[in-house]
């Protein structure tokens, strides 16, 4: 009864243990680490920000396997980024290159900084003041009163101290 249980369990664990662990890996060892280098530079269309190495999706696999034929027909690796970006654009890099059509984006963050410094350090410099209004009589007049009112009540308290 055992070795029933044995064989049974040796049966069904048996094609965890005949599976390859990386049956897309190049032969080369070489092509592998350039094809590997080439795929942490290639973003994930599905997943966005993540390198297709690192994607589960199957389109990074589908992107894997195509870089892997690249390297292994011989292209190097600009030809096969070439090759990429006419076929997906720009967006397939994750550090898409400087252009004269993407001056303004790079840019962008450099102007906003600026500006916003410019503009804080001339609020700074410049205090706001407050405008000056000028009293009407009705306002000067009660102001003069409350002068007087406050001068005879100083001078009853001197004279009863």
């Amino acid at each position: 009864m055992i070795r029933l249980l044995f064989l049974v369990l040796f049966i069904l664990t048996a094609p965890v243990f005949a599976q390859a662990s990386n049956p897309e890996a190049l032969p080369d060892p070489v092509q592998e680490q350039l094809a590997r280098e080439i795929m942490k530079e290639i973003r994930c269309l599905q997943c966005q920000n993540q390198s297709i190495v690192d994607s589960n999706a199957d389109l990074a696999k589908d992107l894997r396997k195509l870089i892997r034929i690249k390297v292994s027909e011989g292209l190097d690796r600009q030809a096969i980024k070439d090759y990429l970006v006419a076929r997906y654009g720009d967006w397939i890099l994750l550090k898409p290159p400087v252009k004269s059509s993407t001056y303004l984006l790079w840019g962008s963050p450099l102007i906003l900084l600026l500006g916003m410094s410019f503009f804080l350090i001339r609020r700074r410099i410049t205090p706001s003041r407050p405008e000056d209004h000028p009293l009407t009589e009705a306002e000067e007049l009660r102001l003069q009163s409350l002068l007087e009112d406050t001068e005879r009540q100083l001078a009853e308290e001197e004279t009863k101290s």
